[in-house]
């Protein structure tokens, strides 16, 4: 047992002089193991939820081809961009991430501007993941009701919304808790959600009844498009769901600073997500091809309001299907929890280097639980502020879906671009990828840059003001103003804001005096990723 201790403790020490060379000094706890640090990338990704969130993306756009094959096609580039983001997440793990690795690796010149994009981009990513998740939810919380009254429960927009924001404010307790229950927490999601996998996979074929069950020519060949757009970009459409489902890439990188052996542990939860998910992911979908019968108009228009419950209720009948259903509820609670957990480090980290109006109020650790708690209900109430768009529409609503992947796909796109534009010098961590860096990172950049321009498009060709795709309003509207708080005369961050800022106290290291926390010794949080940055 004392050589147990010993090596946590030789590990912490190891993490916080890493993070040291980064410019930050340690103020989490670091509780999170690997398996914890993977659990927390895996159920973000919440594989049986999430699929069932976004199935309306997918049926109506390609119906079986575009859920089974379309899932293949999409893992493949969710691959690319997940290992080229562990080759930075590996370098410099910390809290920070993105907008950190990206004023450490862009040219002087506009280094400032783009890490404030990349950090404002990262911050809307995670409440408009917040927001989404526990929006799905809500939604299915109801579709159970429907469930137990036989289809006659049709909820309300307000009905809805009140769920949503109870969930929200449930979260925004759970996780202004201690880190060590936040970490532990972590090994029953996994188990949940690997469960709940292969109950799908193995039983739902069982149970279903003939009646719905499919041939192998429509499971896997069927292309069936109910939206109105040319079948191959109804297929390219269909590609939000895995793109949806298998994301938040970045959110083990999140709580590097709360993990041991974070330089080898965040790189391979986020490698380690993807393929499980992508595995599992593929088995669930095939399933559910073969399980839901040939009416794929009556399952998206059934009244319990949810595809996959739909299916479940056909295939296990009213009480098989709402035992199973209130499974799939608690795993997408755990989603959300995490998505709160991540999202709240990563503004904490932000709030840390002054990117964020009023910083220095929500750049506090809570004396008690050792966690920030100032930015746990910072991401609340601003997940509550964008579920109001329910109101507008259904396709207001549903833009926070698109949302929460356009906008964590510029904050992805910009550090691994910088990496190969600039002259810098990089040094790879113990996860690194040799000769195939580029290779990969241009087929992720390139794929990232493709899929944005398509999820701005509505989702059918003929629209009108109230089924048109939020998603380039609400983006381009929250960004525009990131751009102008910037530029803003006297007050912008133009004036004041210079990158990640050492917290370092040179009182208690004579070594680190350069790197304490003054806005003059900004640079020298890169130096691990950077020895000289030129034009």
């Amino acid at each position: 047992m004392a050589f147990a201790s010993s090596d946590s403790h030789s590990g912490h020490t190891r993490d916080e002089t890493i993070l040291a060379r980064l410019g930050y000094k340690q103020e989490f706890q670091r509780e999170f193991t690997p398996l914890e640090v993977f659990g927390v990338a895996f159920s973000i990704v919440g594989l049986l939820p999430s699929i069932a969130s976004v199935l309306f993306n997918a049926m109506p756009n390609g119906g079986p081809l575009a859920m089974v094959w379309g899932w293949l096609f999409a893992s493949a580039f969710i691959m690319c961009i997940g290992l080229a983001m562990a080759e930075l997440a590996s370098a410099a793990p910390t809290s920070g991430g993105l907008y950190y690795w990206t004023h450490s690796l862009a040219s002087p010149r506009c280094r400032n501007f783009l890490s404030w994009i990349v950090g404002y981009a990262n911050t809307i990513t995670s409440i408009a993941a917040l927001a989404s998740v526990d929006w799905a939810c809500a939604i299915q919380i109801t579709a159970a009701v429907s469930i137990a009254s036989n289809q006659v429960y049709v909820a309300t927009n307000g009905q809805i919304y009140g769920i949503f924001a109870a969930l929200v404010l449930s979260h925004a307790v759970l996780v202004s808790l201690g880190t060590q229950i936040l970490a532990r927490l972590q090994r029953l999601y996994i188990f949940l959600n690997v469960c709940l996998c292969f109950v799908v996979i193995i039983a739902l074929p069982i149970a279903t009844p003939s009646e719905y069950r499919n041939s192998a020519s429509f499971a896997l060949g069927d292309f069936t498009n109910l939206d109105g757009w040319p079948s191959g970009f109804a297929f390219i459409l269909s590609l939000l769901a895995p793109l949806w489902t298998i994301g938040g890439y970045d959110s083990s990188v999140h709580i590097s600073e709360e993990a041991s052996n974070a330089t080898t542990a965040i790189p391979w939860a986020i490698v380690g997500s993807i393929a499980v998910s992508a595995a599992l992911g593929w088995g669930i979908n095939v399933s559910l091809a073969f399980c839901m019968g040939t009416d794929l108009e009556g399952i998206l228009n059934s009244p319990i309001g949810q595809p996959m419950a739909q299916i479940f209720y056909n295939s296990f009948g009213q009480k098989g299907a709402l035992v199973l259903w209130s499974l799939v509820i608690v795993a997408q609670y755990m989603m959300g929890s995490s998505c709160l957990l991540v999202g709240s480090r990563q503004t904490f980290a932000f709030a840390r280097d002054g990117g964020l109006p009023f910083s220095r109020y929500f750049y506090r650790i809570n004396s008690y639980t050792r966690t920030p708690v100032n930015t746990v209900w910072l991401d609340a109430l601003l997940a509550l502020a964008i579920g109001l768009l329910a109101f507008a529409s259904s396709q207001a609503i549903n833009a926070m879906f698109t949302l929460a992947v356009t906008s964590s796909y510029i904050s992805y796109i910009t550090p691994i671009t910088t990496r190969f534009v600039f002259k810098n010098n990089f040094k790879p961590g113990p996860f690194n990828l040799g000769k195939f860096s580029f290779p990969v990172a241009a087929i992720a950049v390139s794929w990232m840059v493709f899929m944005n321009i398509v999820f701005f498009f509505p989702a059918t060709p003929h629209t009108t003001v109230q089924e048109m795709n939020y998603t380039v309003v609400v983006l381009g509207g929250f960004m525009s103003l990131a751009v102008f708080w910037y530029y803003c005369p006297v007050y912008g961050g133009v004036h004041w804001f210079n990158g990640p800022v050492s917290n370092l106290v040179s009182a208690d290291n004579k070594q680190d005096e350069d790197s304490a926390s003054e806005k003059t010794g900004k640079e020298q949080g890169a130096d691990v990723l950077i020895v000289d940055v030129k034009v």
